[in-house]
């Protein structure tokens, strides 16, 4: 059988110039960038991204904090098992954050910094510990059912349904990866980032994770993650006491501006910045404003 191809971070290693971590995780390496020191701040990715989408935050906020941005398992630099070894569902991936936190005993005064999937696996861990939040960062993510009633985009419909064609466009062409380069960023990527963001899905059985999130999104009572999303969205309330920033880009076409409204009606109290020239990626659009929110955000509410 053949292997996993490695993943070549040398061309955009001055991007990423941070010193790789490991943890055993039931036979898996589990990768996670831990710089500096101080007070935690815990990095969430989602799908396609990795802990590469969070390297500005990691350089600035280092210098005082010390800042965690995890690869979840079949993303970055982790192991990309196959399905008979890892199941790739929600439950699972919240399972593995608690688990490596608890290996870093890190169990107070925890600042989360979510994005798109992490924003459920994040806040999922949160409603079970809120006493160890200090704080929130939140950007185009959602850690409820969809708004209004709102449906999947079709391309992701087409993914999730497990439609042949779409299978073999996100396994064997890396689309969906490919695409969010252009789709999720409303200014451009540099080569360089674009190399980062897409370097470690470079063969078929590295892409598994991101044909698996997406058929993940729990959309009936059937599906594995439904009640775990239920769970969530009925006991975000218990975090309504946690200080929370959120920064939005105003061009995604997943996580659109019903989405933010929703976290405003959930969170009334949480700083809120929009940013009309951003995408999903929004921090790739506009990293120098959001981390001097970030920056602010954190002198505001000192861990």
């Amino acid at each position: 059988m053949k292997k996993n191809k490695p993943v070549d971070i040398s061309s955009f290693r001055h991007l990423y110039p941070f010193k790789s971590h490991y943890m055993n995780l039931n036979g898996l390496k589990y990768h996670f960038v831990d710089e500096g020191s101080g007070d935690p701040i815990i990095m969430i990715h989602g799908n396609p991204t990795w802990s590469f989408y969070y390297r500005n935050l990691v350089t600035e906020l280092s210098p005082q904090f010390r800042t965690i941005a995890v690869d979840h398992i079949g993303c970055g630099l982790s192991d990309k098992p196959d399905t008979k070894t890892y199941d790739y569902r929600l439950k699972t991936r919240i399972n593995d954050l608690e688990t490596l936190l608890d290996y870093l005993n890190l169990k107070e005064k925890l600042t989360l910094v979510v994005h798109d999937w992490g924003g459920m696996i994040g806040m999922a861990y949160a409603i079970k510990y809120p006493e160890r939040i200090k704080q929130i960062i939140i950007m185009n993510t959602a850690a409820f059912f969809p708004p209004k009633n709102k449906k999947l985009p079709v391309r992701l419909r087409l993914i999730r349904n497990v439609c042949p064609f779409a299978r073999l466009a996100v396994l064997g062409f890396n689309v969906f990866a490919y695409s969010a380069l252009f789709m999720a960023t409303r200014k451009g990527l540099s080569k360089d980032v674009k190399s980062g963001l897409i370097a470690p899905y470079n063969c078929w059985k590295n892409r598994i994770a991101t044909l698996k999130f997406v058929q993940d999104i729990p959309l009936s009572e059937n599906d594995p993650g439904y009640s775990l999303v239920k769970h969530v969205d009925k006991n975000l309330h218990k975090l309504s006491d946690i200080p929370m920033l959120i920064c939005w880009g105003r061009h995604d076409f997943v996580f659109d501006l019903s989405y933010l409204s929703e976290w405003q009606r959930r969170f009334p109290d949480a700083e809120v910045h929009t940013f009309a020239e951003a995408g999903h990626y929004v921090l790739e659009d506009e990293p120098d404003k959001i981390i001097v929110l970030i920056k602010k955000f954190l002198e505001n509410y000192p861990i």
